[in-house]
């Protein structure tokens, strides 16, 4: 995967953990497929991944980025 984490249209690469990820065991692994981005929970490594287009990708990344996600108000 490129630094900017634009998919690579290859096959898919090895999972990736976060690099801010803690021993709390509450992390993503992400990785690059032909049709995107697929992210997982990594507690559960055989379980179900979302799948991201390159577009909605790169539209998270730069919300993420700018500080712009919010959590919905059933969080609070």
């Amino acid at each position: 995967m490129s630094p900017d984490m634009t998919p690579n249209p290859k096959l898919p690469s090895p999972w990736r953990k976060s690099t801010r990820s803690t021993l709390g065991n509450h992390c993503l692994e992400m990785r690059s497929a032909a049709s995107g981005v697929e992210v997982r929970d990594s507690k559960d490594a055989g379980g179900p991944a979302l799948r991201f287009d390159a577009t909605a990708w790169a539209a998270f990344i730069a919300a993420a980025a700018t500080n712009r996600l919010e959590a919905p108000a059933t969080w609070n």
